[in-house]
């Protein structure tokens, strides 16, 4: 009898555990296995960072899990944060601002 290997679960269709992430600081080495799966993942972050209740994770912890995305996921992180939700962007000016002052050089040159 025949055994199939299993096929791993697509990215789109697993549970993401975003609050183990943020109280960890880690991303596990083998999640982020393409670009496509990091935006997906910057976007479902995003969808996360805004609908869990305040006080569910600190700036401080997203800025750990930010800073190991590749920094082109970190700028779409806040982009998307500000088209889904532009009030709120004063809620994450610090956060933004810091991944920003790394990326000025870049921006002006």
């Amino acid at each position: 009898m025949a055994t199939l290997s299993p096929t791993p679960v697509p990215f789109a269709a697993q549970a993401v555990p975003f609050d183990e992430f943020l109280a960890t600081g880690k991303l596990p080495p083998d999640l982020l296995t393409s670009d496509y799966v990091a935006q997906q993942f910057v976007e479902r972050l995003v969808h996360y960072v805004l609908s869990v209740p305040a006080g569910s994770y600190t700036m401080a912890q997203l800025g750990h899990l930010l800073e190991q995305l590749d920094p082109r996921h970190q700028v779409f992180f806040f982009k998307r944060l500000k088209e889904n939700s532009p009030e709120s962007l004063k809620d994450f000016a610090p956060l933004y601002y810091g991944f920003m002052a790394e990326f000025h050089a870049l921006l002006f040159t």
